[in-house]
């Protein structure tokens, strides 16, 4: 599996109206990796997890394991890829367990009735997510970064093997944040692949294996974290110096075993 690629891009570009949001991009993406996705406000990072996701056109190639991505059903597509936006405008007076038990309707059968394999799938990403918690809250009253934690268990009741995330640690306290990032990293072990938009570079170079870099909806480097990531890249597209062992971080604890 880890040689398999599961998207790849060729020109990939994407227009609305005389405006050019993403212009010929090309990469591709193998399973078993977190990819940073990276740039500044208005960059494309958003217009190209959208455009992976399924919700804005396109010209160009778009491969999704193996598949024309524009042949895709809704529920073929959804099995495979699943979405967290930066911003929902999901706003219901619904259960959060009922807006996670969502993320399955490209499993269930014609009449849309659940299965144990389905109500299996929700204890998982919720249990995953610390949402458990919350599941008989109204999703209308909850916290941002709590509705941010119930639509990433949401997209991970999917169990599809590729997740776009934009922006997740945004409004999250920094446990659940450093927790997330875990979570990411724990997916991607197991074969997932993470495509995640990211704006703190600290964040992306501790979680992510590969970043592309975007800026002016051009992709200006593509490749291992630690080289995007780097003083000349970073002074191109930021227009800052990079600052050696400057940074001020945060770990969760290593759990330890009780004593016998």
């Amino acid at each position: 599996m880890a040689e398999q690629t599961v998207i790849e891009a060729q020109g990939l570009t994407v227009q609305r109206g005389n405006r050019v949001l993403l212009d010929r991009i090309s990469f591709s993406l193998r399973p078993g990796q977190v990819v940073a996705l990276l740039g500044p406000n208005g960059a494309g990072k958003s217009t190209l997890l959208k455009t992976l996701a399924g919700l804005l056109p396109f010209s160009g190639e778009l491969q999704l394991d193996g598949h024309q991505a524009s042949q895709l059903g809704r529920a073929e597509r959804a099995r495979l890829v699943a979405y967290v936006p930066q911003h929902s405008a999901l706003d219901v007076a619904l259960p959060v367990r009922d807006v996670v038990a969502h993320g399955r309707f490209a499993h269930r059968d014609l009449w849309g009735r659940p299965g144990r394999s389905d109500e299996a799938a929700i204890d998982h990403a919720m249990d995953l997510t610390d949402t458990r918690r919350l599941a008989e809250r109204s999703f209308n009253r909850l916290s941002y970064g709590e509705r941010r934690l119930v639509l990433l268990a949401r997209a991970l009741a999917t169990e599809a093997h590729v997740l776009l995330l934009d922006e997740p640690t945004a409004a999250l306290d920094v446990t659940h944040a450093l927790g997330l990032l875990h979570l990411l990293r724990d997916l991607a072990n197991r074969g997932a692949l993470i495509v995640v938009a990211l704006h703190q570079l600290n964040e992306a170079a501790q979680a992510s294996d590969q970043a592309l870099l975007l800026a002016g909806g051009r992709l200006v480097a593509a490749g291992p974290a630690t080289e995007v990531i780097s003083a000349d890249p970073v002074r191109r597209v930021y227009g800052v110096e990079m600052v050696s062992a400057a940074q001020f971080g945060f770990r969760l604890p290593v759990q330890k075993d009780s004593a016998p």
